[in-house]
Parts: structure tokens; C-alpha cells; sequence
């Protein structure tokens, strides 16, 4: 019996049909290889596109907000109402000028450190909402129909961006306008200013608002943002604080706060955060050089000239031109100082960064 089974199998055929056999099981494989890498491609692609379209919003949001942050500062740094003053020629005209002179500084510095950490701020902001509603898009999420960011948090989470424009603001302005009266208060409005020497002193007074006092200095305070608290409140969020009666959605906004004030008290945010200040600051100073261009005569005076001291104005010349950059520095049209700061390559980098974090599966897990 089994001599005939055996009789009737042609072994010059084994092969043929373990090639075949193999063939196909390599073409399921490669169809299944295929399929993997053209979803994994599409997902990317998909990704790539939600965060572009997402850093565009950045920017609305960014321009959109200027409007409401410059409007705030000049209500409550009002150099208007003093120069209307001195054109009456008031008996105390000595009096409102040093209060000018105070206020047109501040009210510009504030400008610069206010816009800039908006920019920073947002990017972190939209960009870690941006990557929970890409999980959500996506359907990642393994629980059913939850939402990770549903529309009601998004908005709760997202609002927490007034503390900058409210009392944040209201802290940074009194503590820069310190700053500026410890630099510039004892000057005559008289005293004769070169570029260079406005540099200077917008370097002393950056040293006063950004660096800690001694009792201070820490190898905690190293790499943790001083200006950390003018963007989020440094207590816990009041959401925190009520004990009872606190929904998931309450529970989750409260995590996307603190995931944030991780975010703003890490070394890459402090970093970021820096070299738009130092830009800020750079550009705020170019705008002024167009009123400190050496005339002809200076010119035929000096042989060699530096064009950042060759040009020297008396205070009381410089205090409308710097009470006149906060409508540069808050544009709500792309101007120079904000595309700047938009444009930034850290700022870019540092917003992949944070989207790539919050945009992938695994952070469901922390």
C-alpha cells in the first residue's frame, strides 16, 4: 500500500512546489511590509500637515493678541496724558518729564519681554492642545469615544493665556519700571546717550529683572525661568483648590497646566525664551538707529567712526523715540520684530519638539 502512495509522488517536483509555497508566503510578506509602510507614511504625512497647519495658527494667534496686549500697556504706562501736559507748559514741567521718561522705558522694555514670551508661551500652549487633538483625530484613543482635549477643555486650558495679559503683566511692568528707575532715574533728561550706551543700559536692566538675588542663587535656579511666574501663576491653578466637586474635565485641564508649567520651567523653554529676548532687545535697538545716523557734519568731524557711539542724543531727545516703539514691537501687522521672532529657527525647533511629544501614543501612558 504504501509502495503505491510512494509510486505515485514524483520527487523531481518537491522543489518546485517548496519554491512555490515559499514564493507566495514572500509575497504575503511583502504586500503586509508594504501595506505597514504606506499607512506608517500616510500617518506621518498626516502629522506633518496638522503641525504645519498648526504653527500657522501660532502666528494668527500671536498677531491676533498683540492689538490687546499694546492697548493694555499704554492704559496702564499712559505716556499720552503726560506729553498732553507738557504742552499746556505746566509750572512742574521738570516733574512730568522724569515720569516720561520712566514710563516710555518701561512701558517699551515691557513690550519687548511681553511679546516675546506670548510667542514662547503659545507655541507650548498650542502645540501640546495641537497634539492631543491630533491623538484625538487620529483615534488612538483605546477607550471608546473619549476625547483626550474635548472642545470645553481646549477653551478652559487655552484661556489660562490671560494671566500673561492680566496679572502677570501688571507684575513684570512694576518690576521692570524698578529696574528702569535704578538705571536711568539719576540721569539729567540733558545727559547725552550713544546707541552703545543704550545697549548698556538695557543690559543692566535685563541683569536686575531676569537674574536672582544672591540668597537666591541656586543650582535650582540655574536652568528654572525667573520670568516663568509673569506667564503662569506660581501657585497651583484655583482649579486645584477645590477639594470636591471637580469634574474629569476639570482633572484634565489641571493636567495640561502642570504638563505646561513643566514645560516652562525646563532648560530647552528657558533657553528658547533667552535668545528671543536677546533678539527682541537686538531689534528694538536697530529700530532706534535710524534716529542716531551721524550727520554731515559729524561725518566730516571723524575719520573713523563707530556707528554705534558716533551718534550721541540727549535723553530728553530719546524719550519719544523709545515711547514710540511699543507700536513696532506690538504690530498686529507682521513687522520686522515680530516675523523675528516667528521666524526664529529655535522657536521652530523647540515647537517640533513639544508637538512630537505630545503627539504620539506613548504619552497616553505617562
Amino acid at each position: 500500500m504504501y509502495g503505491k502512495i510512494l509510486q505515485t509522488i514524483n520527487p523531481s517536483k518537491i522543489p518546485f512546489v517548496g519554491v512555490y509555497i515559499l514564493g507566495k508566503y514572500g509575497q504575503k510578506k511583502m504586500k503586509e511590509i508594504q501595506e505597514r509602510e504606506a499607512a506608517e507614511y500616510i500617518a506621518q504625512a498626516r502629522r506633518q500637515y496638522h503641525f504645519e497647519s498648526n504653527q500657522r495658527t501660532c502666528n494668527m494667534t500671536v498677531l491676533s493678541m498683540l492689538p490687546t496686549l499694546r492697548d493694555t500697556l499704554m492704559y496702564q504706562l499712559n505716556s499720552e496724558t503726560l506729553t498732553s501736559l507738557l504742552k499746556n507748559k505746566p509750572t512742574n514741567k521738570l516733574e512730568i518729564w522724569e515720569d516720561l521718561k520712566i514710563i516710555s522705558f518701561t512701558r517699551s522694555i515691557v513690550a519687548v519681554y511681553s511679546t516675546c514670551m506670548l510667542v514662547v508661551l503659545l507655541r507650548v500652549q498650542l502645540n501640546i492642545i495641537g497634539g492631543y487633538i491630533y491623538l484625538d483625530n487620529a483615534a488612538v484613543c483605546k477607550n471608546g469615544t473619549t476625547l483626550l482635549a474635548p472642545p470645553e477643555v481646549q477653551q478652559q486650558y487655552l484661556s489660562s493665556i490671560q494671566h500673561l495679559l492680566g496679572d502677570g503683566l501688571a507684575d513684570l511692568i512694576t518690576v521692570v519700571k524698578k529696574a528702569v528707575q535704578e538705571v536711568f532715574g539719576s540721569l539729567s533728561l540733558k545727559h547725552a546717550l550713544s546707541l552703545l550706551d543704550l545697549d548698556e543700559k538695557l543690559r543692566e536692566i535685563r541683569r536686575v529683572v531676569e537674574q536672582p538675588g544672591d540668597n537666591l542663587a541656586s543650582e535650582e535656579t540655574e536652568y528654572h525661568s525667573l520670568l516663568c511666574h509673569y506667564m503662569m501663576p506660581d501657585e497651583e491653578n484655583p482649579l486645584a483648590s477645590q477639594a470636591n466637586g471637580l469634574t474629569e474635565k476639570d482633572v484634565t485641564t489641571i493636567k495640561l497646566l502642570n504638563e505646561t508649567r513643566d514645560m516652562l520651567e525646563s532648560p530647552d523653554f528657558n533657553r528658547v525664551l533667552s535668545s528671543c529676548l536677546n533678539r527682541g532687545f537686538s531689534r528694538l535697538l536697530d529700530n532706534m538707529a535710524e534716529f542716531f545716523r551721524p550727520t554731515e557734519q559729524d561725518m566730516c568731524h571723524s575719520d573713523s567712526m563707530n556707528s554705534l557711539s558716533s551718534v550721541s542724543l540727549p535723553l530728553a531727545k530719546i524719550i519719544p523715540i523709545i515711547n514710540g516703539q511699543i507700536h513696532s514691537v506690538c504690530s498686529e501687522t507682521p513687522s520686522h520684530f515680530v516675523q523675528d521672532l516667528l521666524m526664529m529657527e529655535q522657536v521652530k525647533d523647540f515647537a517640533a519638539n513639544v508637538y512630537e511629544a505630545f503627539s504620539t501614543p506613548q504619552q497616553l501612558e505617562k
